[in-house]
């Protein structure tokens, strides 16, 4: 069985889109605060746009959970829900629930309806899911037997309820064919970001392969060479492309420091008298409240718990060890916790310092036009992820953007 990965993302709704085998993400935060009923229409259009420059037939879904009943399927072209069918003990085929896109140069419209799930494009092949009796099996192709392993594809995450549309791009679980999202304002403004800069998506592979360490391991291609994806580098140690120890020198020296001295945690922006005090003491990092109560503890993280940002730096969907743990997984990956002892740092002037750090988000952020991404499970924190959101979406977009 592969490895779930749970995550947290801000103004998000829990997204249940598979209890099994996955490509690594699941959506859990406190849900954005509600509006009246009926407070936007069932559905709203989006937009799909094909810039790939590529011939290929591309393959659209809009696969997740229906906000309404809860339970998990597919919306068709139109919008409308279709309930996954039962799996079973050997997983089953799903129905086809793939939707013929765009060619190049060419435009479609498909409904969103109220729902919380992502919308994957493939090019020249379907994708294969399969249901088991816990649910959808979705690809994870860090694993040399999935049937997806060898296809071009990729995925937006979005919810749509009546508090508003959150649309995002997400390089959390791999980087592949390059995308941007938008939405349309009720004032007819558009809000978009995932858009790579031009000559973005090959200066992304070239500067991971000649990343010293390691890195190039990441990099799938197919035996045509099609280059396929990178890998997150969580998903890099699971398929022994990537060394397990590699954040170890940085995650041993914060150790060391924070035995001598304090790491201070303000969780929340709003709320800045809320404090949280860590020191390593035994190994462990044991963080107090401004009276001196232990709130949480830490154990000393691996690499793949720095890059997950689960295991041993777990963030439940709690007010106290979530955002703690959320603050330290943004620190490691960004190595910012040497440099400055008050976390979270939100400024990117000083994020990927270190000679050790991860390197696969940092070539992300470095190729976005607005230097927004995710490339790692908490990089919403300081607000530096590729999201957009409107309380009252006119129109949704996806548009699919050249492998140049």
């Amino acid at each position: 069985m592969l490895t779930y990965r749970p995550r947290l993302k801000r103004l998000r709704l829990l997204a249940l889109l598979a209890v099994t085998t996955t490509i690594g993400t699941a959506v859990v935060v406190a849900e954005p605060p509600s509006a009246a009923a009926g407070a936007l229409p069932a559905t709203i259009p989006l937009t799909f746009k094909n810039s790939s420059g590529r011939s290929e037939q591309v393959y659209v879904y809009n696969l997740g959970t229906d906000l309404a009943t809860g339970r998990q399927g597919w919306a068709d072209a139109g919008g409308t829900f279709h309930p996954w069918p039962a799996g079973g003990s050997v997983p089953v085929p799903a129905p086809d629930a793939a939707i013929a896109g765009p060619a190049n140069g060419q435009s479609m419209t498909i409904r969103l309806p109220k729902f919380s799930g992502r919308i994957y494009f493939s090019y020249g092949q379907k994708l294969v899911f399969k249901l088991a009796t816990g649910g959808l099996v979705q690809p994870a192709v860090q694993n040399p037997s999935d049937p997806n392993r060898n296809i071009l594809f990729n995925w937006s995450e979005y919810t749509l309820n009546d508090s508003g549309l959150w649309i995002n791009s997400t390089q959390v679980d791999m980087m592949s064919v390059p995308y941007a999202v938008g939405l349309k304002r009720p004032d007819g403004s558009v809000a978009s970001t995932g858009r790579l800069k031009p000559g973005g998506y090959r200066g992304f592979f070239d500067a991971l392969r000649g990343q010293p360490g390691g890195w190039a391991g990441l990099v799938q291609t197919r035996s045509d060479g099609t280059v396929l994806r990178a890998l997150a580098p969580g998903h890099g140690i699971e398929a022994g492309a990537l060394p397990p120890g590699i954040m170890d020198d940085y995650i041993n020296r914060v150790w060391t420091k924070y035995a001598t001295s304090t790491l201070t945690v303000t969780p929340f922006a709003n709320q800045p008298s809320v404090k949280y005090y860590g020191r390593v003491s035994g190994g462990v990092m044991n963080f107090s409240d401004g009276s001196g109560t232990r709130v949480t503890s830490f154990q000393k993280p691996d690499s793949d718990s720095v890059f997950g940002c689960y295991k041993r730096l777990d963030a439940p969907n709690d007010q106290v060890r979530g955002p703690i743990s959320r603050t330290l997984c943004a620190g490691f990956n960004r190595s910012t916790l040497l440099t400055n002892p008050n976390q979270p740092d939100t400024s990117s002037a000083g994020f990927y310092r270190d000679t050790v750090t991860n390197h696969y988000a940092r070539k992300i952020h470095a190729q976005m036009v607005d230097g927004k991404a995710y490339g790692f499970a908490f990089d919403d924190v300081g607000a530096h992820e590729s999201l957009v959101h409107d309380a009252a979406p006119q129109q949704a977009y996806v548009t699919l953007d050249p492998l140049d």
